[in-house]
């Protein structure tokens, strides 16, 4: 029998079909066990999974399975991201139905995540895409509506010539679109938002509660949010006769700063700007130059600083006889403050940068510790780091905060045009989220514009609002505006002629709120709050970090906006998040310059040389640098080719095995092939014991050492892999189980003639099969099978420690000889020192060293080692 390799091909297909007869991995709500909710981010069905999807859902599925067999009612479902421009492209490209290509590509992947072995509810299945599912995002639209949370209204806003359609902020990369990659150009256009602005104070102070997530995206979110607390102060235009002006307020997180202001900054959207520009041709063409880089932060932050001179000065607001220039630029925008700055070019580097490049001036005043006054200057580096104001008159000596403090005081006390000339303000970095798109392949927003009703939601009885199947992309554009009678409709109020809202829903919509459903997703609203409360908040949630911005943060404003209109009773979605690393994988590079994937490669050796050539032609190849697994570079491994030669135990063991969760892993056939050798040598220790453990008595003897021994590994192994998964260091977890296998290969051979150890032994073998079992869940259970276990290891519960087999009551003692390592020794801890001496001096690696001589020192550290002199 020992000789039977495990054949995982016949295997896993097997153990899978046996799961779905029984259907193991149903969930039911009213079961009274514990709750408890694993998720990974569901994926977009673009057709194949990749590595990054096998690693990912592996993780999930250990924390799953851990957790059902500690007796928890688990719920790891599955859904799909359907909706979004790729679908649509790919219909464009092929000359088919969105839906036909999404809904073939669910088909494959769906087969392929089985092929995984994943414990994952299918009855609970999702598609965005799926009248059944978006119906019920449109009555929560209207829900939103109706609430106040959901507004239109005119805004700037990102557009993609290309993909015609408008970008949030999060999807305009480097100045173009996420997607498509064209530069994005600034349009005014009215747009439906969710008002996620009113939730920033919200958003925020809550990131110190979920102590659970990453700090990293704990971090982001909150420089996303981008509270700042800073002064409105009021500057005087000096009249010279271009304009009716006679004030400018601009907002400063550094009114500590004041006294080295040089110059007053304007956004291209301020209206005095725009005011100006009606008789400045040349200031004219800069704002509309400004209006083709797009709106985003990160765009605008990285753009060179440019400005032109309006013509108009300020008085400075402190320093008599002093004036100010007024600029328009490029890095200043209208919807953060008053959509106006002054610059202090010494201790801000986007103010220095434009100073210096308009021959401003550059006033130093914070002077850091240590620095002499006399002779500190700002060269190229704005410094903006703490000290104490000087070159500030009245500030002199104090610190920033102080100062801050003092300046705030000093303009709150003076009036300009009757009121205060400075007021204390807070301000968020935050927008509203912008949701229209103008594309066919996504949610229809569900309102009727009526020329006499104005524009009012489609009555719930009438959804969904479903879309055309009889589409045309044969014209740029939304479809939808271009199909003859999808868009007119009469007016649910009046009865007269009207027209549907031809924008979609962003994806991100989609996303912020599929893990509600999925704890009731046939009900008849979109949730059963009951329900949703009881499985929410996510237990953990696992995912790519290039979430952290865009889909965590809408999701969190979701459920509040949820919450608000009654279909939730919580604010956070996710109580555990974790961002795991990516698969990587060795570029190559045929002798032409082109891209060759590792399937197409052949190794050699020589020496310690390792070389690389065609596997069609013997062309030497290239070996490049480790990189993400990406098609443009070819560097991909199939999951499905893996799983065929391997089996999907393999993939998943090396996905866990290989380096910690949260960073990169490098996919490399060694290491696969290291797994699969595993995988046999499990298999073949599981039968090799089998015979042991039909002669097992059902007591081990108390006094049996070696028995006793093995137990403790067993039992430390226990306790340790469910610490470790639980923490989610699943390679270390798997060292543990490496541990305990080595030690029961090494004590098997003993477990023949010894009742107590081949109890052990039993013991053993039985626990590191419920131990693989979340990580290699087929192997599990052929190993439980051929053990003759009754049941599925699957429905099996996580096996118990014995706290008294943790206590370590035995140390281990290196024995030196003149400084030399010699032997070691067992002995029970705080063993006296004569009785150490005995059993040391008794042993044959000792008496060989020793030579019949007698030792002129023996030192005995207690429970630390023993060094003999001779």
């Amino acid at each position: 029998m020992s000789g039977e390799r495990y054949n995982p091909r016949e295997s896993e297909p097997k153990w899978q079909k046996v799961w779905d007869e029984r259907q193991s991995f149903v969930t039911a709500n009213d079961d009274p066990r514990e709750p408890y909710y694993v998720l990974e981010m569901f994926p977009y069905p673009s057709g194949r999974i990749h590595m990054g999807h096998v690693r990912n859902y592996s993780m999930g599925d250990v924390v799953a399975r851990y957790h059902r067999a500690k007796g928890k009612n688990v719920l790891h479902p599955m859904g799909w991201d359907a909706f979004g421009l790729p679908a649509e492209n790919a219909a464009i490209e092929r000359n088919i139905h969105p839906g036909t290509w999404t809904y073939s590509n669910i088909e494959a992947m769906k087969k392929q995540l089985k092929s995984m072995g994943l414990s994952i509810d299918w009855t609970r299945e999702i598609a965005t895409c799926s009248p059944d599912y978006y119906r019920h995002q449109q009555a929560m639209f209207i829900d939103m509506l109706e609430a106040g949370l959901a507004t239109r209204k005119s805004s700037k806003v990102n557009w993609d010539p290309v993909d015609m359609t408008v970008l949030a902020n999060e999807q305009v990369i480097d100045g173009k679109g996420w997607r498509s990659g064209a530069p994005v150009e600034q349009r005014e256009l009215t747009q439906w938002f969710f008002k996620i602005a009113d939730f920033a104070e919200e958003l925020l102070s809550a990131l110190d509660g979920l102590t659970d997530w990453p700090e990293k995206v704990r971090l982001m979110q909150r420089n996303w949010i981008g509270k700042s607390e800073g002064l409105r102060i009021l500057f005087e235009i000096l009249p010279n006769g271009k304009n009716d002006a006679n004030s400018v307020e601009v907002f400063t997180t550094r009114p500590d700063t004041i006294f080295g202001a040089s110059f007053i900054a304007l956004s291209p959207d301020h209206k005095l700007s725009a005011a100006l520009a009606a008789g400045n041709p040349e200031l004219a063409e800069f704002i509309a130059e400004f209006h083709r880089q797009g709106t985003a932060t990160e765009t605008l932050e990285k753009a060179e600083k440019k400005g032109i001179f309006t013509g108009l000065t300020v008085k400075h607001p402190v320093i008599e006889g002093a004036t100010l220039p007024i600029y328009v630029a490029n890095f200043v925008l209208m919807d953060y403050g008053t959509g106006a700055i002054f610059g202090c070019p010494a201790h801000d580097q986007r103010d220095l940068d434009f100073a210096r490049k308009y021959d401003l001036p550059v006033i130093p005043v914070v002077l850091p510790p240590g620095a002499d006054p006399a002779s500190f200057t700002v060269a190229d580096e704005a410094y903006m780091e703490a000290g104490t104001i000087f070159n500030s008159a009245f500030l002199d000596g104090l610190s920033i905060d102080e100062a801050k403090r003092e300046i705030g005081e000093y303009f709150g006390a003076r009036l300009v045009e009757g009121k205060p000339q400075g007021a204390v303000e807070i301000n968020y970095r935050l927008r509203d989220w912008g949701i229209s798109r103008q594309r066919y392949w996504g949610c229809p927003i569900p309102v009727i514009h009526c020329q006499v009703c104005g524009t009012i939601p489609v009555p719930k009885k009438d959804l969904p609002v479903v879309l055309p199947d009889d589409v045309s992309f044969d014209k740029p554009g939304n479809a939808l505006d271009h199909h003859p009678t999808w868009k007119h409709v009469d007016c649910p109020q009046c009865g007269g002629a009207a027209r549907r809202e031809t924008d979609t829903m962003d994806t991100f919509v989609d996303s912020s709120w599929y893990f509600v459903r999925f704890t009731a997703p046939d009900a008849d609203t979109p949730t059963i709050p009951g329900i949703a409360d009881r499985w929410l908040p996510v237990d953990q949630y696992i995912g790519g970090i290039e979430h952290a911005i865009l889909h965590l943060l809408y999701s969190r404003y979701f459920t509040r906006a949820m919450k608000a209109t009654g279909h939730v009773g919580l604010d956070e979605p996710f109580k555990g998040l974790f961002t795991q690393g990516m698969v990587t994988h060795e570029t190559y590079k045929s002798e032409t310059g082109e891209w060759v994937a590792p399937v197409d490669i052949v190794f050699d050796t020589n020496g310690e040389q390792r070389l690389a050539r065609h596997a069609a032609n013997g062309a030497p190849i290239t070996i490049g640098s480790v990189e993400k697994m990406s098609k443009s570079k070819k560097n991909v491994v199939d999951p499905d080719e893996i799983v065929a030669g391997y089996g999907a135990d393999t993939a998943r063991w090396f996905m866990l095995s290989d380096s910690p969760p949260e960073r990169d892993v490098q996919w490399t056939e060694a290491g696969v092939e290291g797994a699969s050798r595993f995988q046999q040598r499990v298999w073949r220790l599981v039968q090799d014991i089998v015979g042991i453990a039909k002669q097992s008595p059902d007591v081990v003897a108390e006094n049996d050492a070696n028995a006793l021994g093995l137990r403790k590994i067993i039992h430390r192994a226990i306790a340790g892999v469910g610490e470790d998964i639980e923490d989610l260091s699943f390679n270390r977890a798997v060292a543990r189980i490496y541990e305990l296998t080595n030690a029961l290969a090494k004590a098997k051979d003993s477990g023949a003639n010894d009742p107590a150890m081949a109890m052990a032994l039993t013991e053993g073998i039985t626990a590191l099969i419920l131990l693989i079992n979340p990580m290699m869940p087929h192997l599990a259970e052929s190993c439980w099978e051929a053990l003759g276990k009754q049941g599925l290891v699957a429905d099996a519960s996580w096996p118990e420690v014995d706290p008294a087999l943790l206590v370590d009551d035995a140390v281990t003692l290196p024995i030196q000889i003149n400084g030399k390592r010699r032997a070691e020794i067992n002995v029970a801890k705080g063993l006296p020192a004569p009785e150490v001496e005995a059993l040391v001096l008794a042993l044959e690696p000792v008496q060989k060293a020793l030579a019949g001589s007698t030792p002129k020192k023996i030192v005995v550290v207690p429970d630390r080692i023993v060094n003999i002199v001779v």
